[in-house]
């Protein structure tokens, strides 16, 4: 029992120490920070006292102090004014005509992948306008090849195209004439949206193709030339490009540089260079009901 009180007795005055010991340091911390602090303080206002001394130290100090704090200034002022340059805008992301390729079917991927290296547009895209030209062909009992062709021909697959009559957007749609069908779109305008742009086209190839009985008079329709002896070649360039992109989805390897061909009797034309323009308007005045 002795030896256990000795141990207690010794572990307290142990614990003891140490405290006195941590307390002795604390303090002795304490005043080194004081006296630090109060050796700064003396230092500061002897510095102050000697420049305030000296007009030009005095001078000298204040222009940099004030050239700090211009500059300072200048930065904000530009911050500011390249936020209100630029607002950020979280949503412009909802109006990019744009889709994941990895979302597309094997079939869709192998031809928006080869309209794209061939055309030397984006992907993503293409992807999108693959996507609805499967979507809209589907319903208007097109094959969507023919669509994705025709929008290759008509503007290699730029979306704000226009031709010297008025021919605009992806499918070359006389606007001004077709216009009642962009008013499901919003307006006019909308022909230069890629999506709109391609329904209304679909639209407007499916009446031509209609009206004519067949899918190679309908083009002939579709590009203005029903009432001439030649249509240049179009109905030649847009089949050849449908056949590529028609063995391309079939899982074929098709060159990107494969060549659109032509007739003999029309001049060649090279790659992807749109369709000579005809007398387009005219012709789509007189086809319309």
């Amino acid at each position: 029992m002795k030896a256990i009180a000795v141990l207690r007795s010794a572990q307290q005055a142990t614990g003891r120490s140490l405290t006195v010991f941590a307390r002795d340091v604390g303090h002795g911390l304490l005043e080194i920070g004081h006296n630090t602090l109060a050796v700064v303080g003396l230092a500061v206002v002897a510095v102050l006292v000697f420049v305030a001394g000296r007009e030009d130290l005095r001078q000298q100090a204040e222009t940099l102090a004030f050239e700090w704090l211009q500059t300072r200034h200048e930065v904000r002022a530009a911050a500011i004014a390249d936020a209100e340059l630029v607002p950020s805008e979280p949503l412009a992301v909802t109006r990019a005509t744009a889709a994941d390729p990895n979302g597309l079917t094997d079939q869709q991927a192998a031809v928006a992948s080869w309209i794209s290296r061939r055309y030397k547009v984006a992907p993503e895209p293409i992807s999108a306008l693959v996507q609805e030209a499967w979507t809209i062909g589907q319903r208007a009992g097109l094959d969507p090849t023919l669509i994705l062709a025709i929008m290759a021909v008509e503007s290699s697959f730029n979306p704000f195209a226009q031709s010297p009559v008025g021919a605009q957007g992806l499918m070359q749609v006389m606007t001004r004439i077709h216009d009642d069908k962009y008013q499901a779109f919003g307006g006019t305008h909308a022909a230069f949206d890629p999506i709109s742009n391609l329904r209304v086209g679909v639209q407007v190839l499916k009446e031509c193709i209609t009206r004519a009985g067949g899918l190679q008079q309908g083009l002939k329709h579709y590009v203005g030339a029903a009432l001439l002896d030649s249509d240049g070649g179009y109905v030649d360039r847009v089949m050849t490009e449908q056949d590529y992109l028609k063995r391309v989805a079939a899982g074929n390897r098709v060159s990107i540089n494969a060549p659109i061909t032509v007739p003999r009797d029309a001049a060649p034309m090279p790659l992807p260079a749109a369709p000579p323009a005809p007398p387009r308007a005219e012709q789509l005045a007189m086809l319309r009901p």
